[in-house]
């Protein structure tokens, strides 16, 4: 019939797709990684530790009858009646005289309905999402910011929609200026939410600062009176100045700078607590002096906690014994293969964690 809807000449674009996904390939190792999300996300850490002392056919039944107890609860009343109604629908003959009935296709019509509702939210999250996505990138530096004397890459890659890193540069003065590295405990919108505040903080305030524990000592109060319980953020922030080797620190709770000379690697002290944990924690000021040509990198966790397909970590040994081989390297360089080895590592693994670098090179004096 020429007038079918199925028609491929009535439906270009429907069969270009479909063809499309099929020459896409990679479908099944997409559906086993989002197997393995779905787990991740209904089973807590009992229930997997239970799992594992099952024998494998057992541990299949188990885990499938699992995770859809835990979708079903997770549904809302109306949908969990439509769901179950839909499932006894289909299961269920009426009678062998009544072998004609239309019970199965309306159970599966339930079924689509709920299906078709809960993909509307999905499809208006992820449009929230997207939103916000697009004010954080607005909010972000660019790659490379121009500082006299200096070389600096910066690199943000959120594990989700949108992240709870911090990466910022504050030109504060011709004098000054501010590099800053943040991690939000926690991941997704919350997180999102809580770094944006932090970095609203940050540029208001570093500019009244001459003492960055200072700095630390105010944001931190703010942050004590302000946030959430359980819910912290460290932070790296650097200021450098043109023309000047000194690279002033302020560490609250976060990793330690490292710094990759001619002669090997400097790792700095640990730093005060995180923000918003204590209101009397105090912080201080660290100082390294950078030579032409030597390169100091700050990163979040996402770069030591990647995980490969088998759960191993990049880790700190691995990292400090990859840096040396970048050094006199400029800065972009050094940042991008640093990114490329860790993407290596990770394959085809999803990405648990937000991950964020910045690597400062002191320039060459010419």
């Amino acid at each position: 019939m020429s007038g079918s809807p199925s028609n491929p000449e009535k439906n270009p674009q429907f069969w270009r797709t479909v063809k499309s996904d099929f020459r896409e390939g990679g479908h099944f190792r997409t559906l086993a990684r989002d197997f393995k999300d779905i787990r991740e996300f209904y089973l807590d850490d009992e229930r997997k530790a239970r799992l594992a002392r099952m024998g494998s056919l057992k541990r299949w039944f188990v885990q499938a009858w699992w995770l859809l107890k835990m979708m079903f609860f997770r549904l809302s009343s109306t949908r969990r009646l439509l769901l179950l109604l839909g499932i006894i629908l289909i299961l269920t003959r009426v009678s062998a005289n009544n072998s004609n009935s239309d019970s199965p296709v309306l159970g599966l019509l339930m079924l689509l309905f709920v299906l078709m509702l809960e993909l509307k939210d999905k499809l208006l999250a992820r449009d929230e999402l997207a939103e916000g996505r697009a004010i954080q990138y607005a909010l972000m530096p660019e790659t490379s910011p121009k500082v006299p004397g200096w070389e600096l890459w910066l690199y943000t890659r959120p594990a989700n929609d949108v992240g709870g890193d911090l990466l910022d540069f504050l030109p504060i003065s011709p004098q000054r200026f501010g590099i800053a590295i943040g991690d939000v405990m926690g991941k997704g919108l919350g997180a999102a939410l809580f770094m944006a505040k932090l970095q609203a903080t940050l540029r208001a305030l570093a500019a009244d600062f001459e003492s960055l524990a200072a700095l630390g000592e105010k944001i931190n109060r703010i942050f004590q009176r302000d946030g959430l319980p359980n819910r912290f953020a460290s932070l790296s922030y650097l200021e450098i100045a043109p023309g000047n080797g000194r690279v002033r620190i302020l560490n609250a709770g976060h990793l330690p700078a490292i710094a990759i000379r001619k002669d090997g690697i400097e790792e700095m002290p640990k730093g005060g607590m995180a923000l918003g944990l204590s209101a009397r924690a105090r912080y201080g000021e660290q100082q390294i002096e950078m030579a032409p040509g030597d390169l100091l990198l700050i990163y979040s966790d996402g770069l030591t906690e990647a995980c490969d397909e088998s759960g191993r970590f990049f880790d700190d040994e691995r990292l400090l014994a990859l840096l040396p081989q970048f050094s006199g390297q400029p800065a972009a360089e050094t940042g991008q293969k640093l990114l490329e080895t860790v993407n290596r590592f990770i394959g085809e693994a999803r990405p648990h964690d937000d991950l964020t670098l910045a690597v400062l090179r002191r320039m060459e004096k010419t």
